[in-house]
């Protein structure tokens, strides 16, 4: 898991106005809301006085948990602006000076795409990686569909070398690839890799034989296959291109025809080691009236739960630190790319130490990803999420774990 990425927090539509709402990023906790003006904001969790979770739950039910563009702590009513630093405490008086000490950590934020996205790290603006660019979303002639989330039960990693996997297809998505495998023909076309145009990652194409779109109007409660406009009699050669941007945003384009598109979008939230919540933006050119996205949501949530069922199941939980502890073929070209841009990110030093953090978190230190403000002003009572120094000192520390 990294820091100094952006990770998206919430869908736009799910913040209120009322209340804030909390997530899990990374193994710690977060808040996040909207001020008086409809800005959202995130915030470290952890109420600097006793602890109290800022987004946590009131016990008198309908009491306010938003004043004055600020969230306030359920536990003793200390209000935290948008910037991190405590306006009000009430046992001393509103309107008192507080202790200077009285802040959390307060991140950078951009929504973009029916998300809020926070940078979840202290790399200054000037030489953090920017938030990936959907370069088709709001164009004319693109239909996105509404941002859906899937709460999986594994590791990140997992996640998205299975979207890097071209060799699946035929086994795990009937629909998906060829189903009817020729063994006496059958193989993986070649990958054609290079860097991502937009930096901090990478980007294949790969060819592949597909079964012939559906009939018009013909639909399988049991599939979930959609309508996708003219039947093809035979077997069609498609174009799908997939890449990976920072190590938990991953984008597929598959071009059915030259004239059909999809452009899906996997932006991931590292919830813990054993986690994932997956925010999932779907856009095409073509189908573009209103009344296909829900059969396209249906179709895109059966073929996720196809990869569900088979990543739940694989072992060991997170991809092997040693290449020699798998058997990896040229169709895994995608995953060793993801692997080696993930090394390049231990060496910036933007790995957690998860064996430190598990060993301390919650027992008695509170942790918090640091935000830029750290880089400018001290004082500050949470403590760092530990980080390993690179790429030798994590295979260090994790030999000897």
């Amino acid at each position: 898991m990294y820091i100094n990425f952006w990770y998206p927090i919430v869908r736009s539509e799910d913040l209120g106005y009322d209340t804030p709402e909390k997530a899990r990023v990374l193994g710690v906790d977060f808040v996040a809301f909207r001020d008086q003006d409809g800005n959202a904001h995130v915030l470290s969790d952890t109420c600097t006085h006793r602890g109290g979770s800022l987004g946590g739950a009131w016990s008198g039910g309908n009491a306010p948990r938003i004043i004055n563009g600020c969230v306030v702590c359920p536990y003793h009513g200390w209000e935290f602006g948008g910037d991190g630093e405590c306006k009000n405490v009430p046992s001393i008086g509103y309107g008192t000076k507080v202790p200077p000490r009285a802040k959390v950590d307060s991140y950078p934020v951009q929504e973009k795409y029916g998300i809020v996205f926070a940078f979840l790290g202290d790399e200054p603006e000037e030489t953090r990686p920017p938030l990936l660019e959907v370069e088709e979303y709001g164009q004319e002639g693109w239909r996105a569909n509404e941002v859906i989330t899937l709460d999986v039960p594994y590791h990140y990693e997992r996640s998205i070398e299975n979207g890097l996997d071209p060799a699946h297809n035929e086994f795990v998505h009937p629909t998906h690839g060829f189903s009817a495998v020729n063994r006496e023909t059958y193989r993986v076309n070649e990958l054609e890799i290079e860097d991502h145009r937009q930096g901090w990652g990478f980007w294949f194409t790969h060819r592949f034989d597909a079964p012939p779109l559906p009939q018009k109007g013909h639909q399988t409660a049991k599939d979930g296959d959609t309508p996708w406009g003219d039947a093809q009699p035979e077997r069609r050669q498609v174009t799908a291109a997939s890449g990976t941007y920072g190590p938990h945003f991953m984008a597929t384009y598959i071009h059915l025809t030259d004239q059909k598109m999809f452009r899906q979008y996997f932006f991931e939230q590292i919830i813990d080691e054993h986690n994932t919540r997956i925010f999932f933006l779907n856009m095409r050119n073509f189908l573009l009236d209103k009344k296909n996205d829900g059969p396209i949501h249906a179709r895109n949530k059966v073929v996720a739960k196809q990869d569900i069922d088979i990543l739940s199941t694989l072992y060991p939980e997170r991809t092997p630190l040693s290449p020699t502890k798998e058997v990896l073929m040229p169709a895994d070209g995608g995953i060793v790319a993801y692997r080696s841009w993930l090394e390049k990110f231990d060496d910036m030093g933007w790995r957690i130490d998860i064996n430190e953090f598990r060993r301390r978190n919650n027992k008695d230190t509170a942790f918090a990803i640091p935000c830029p403000g750290r880089r400018t002003s001290g004082n500050w009572v949470l403590e760092e999420i530990p980080r390993i120094k690179n790429r030798a000192a994590r295979k260090k520390i994790e030999r000897a774990a």
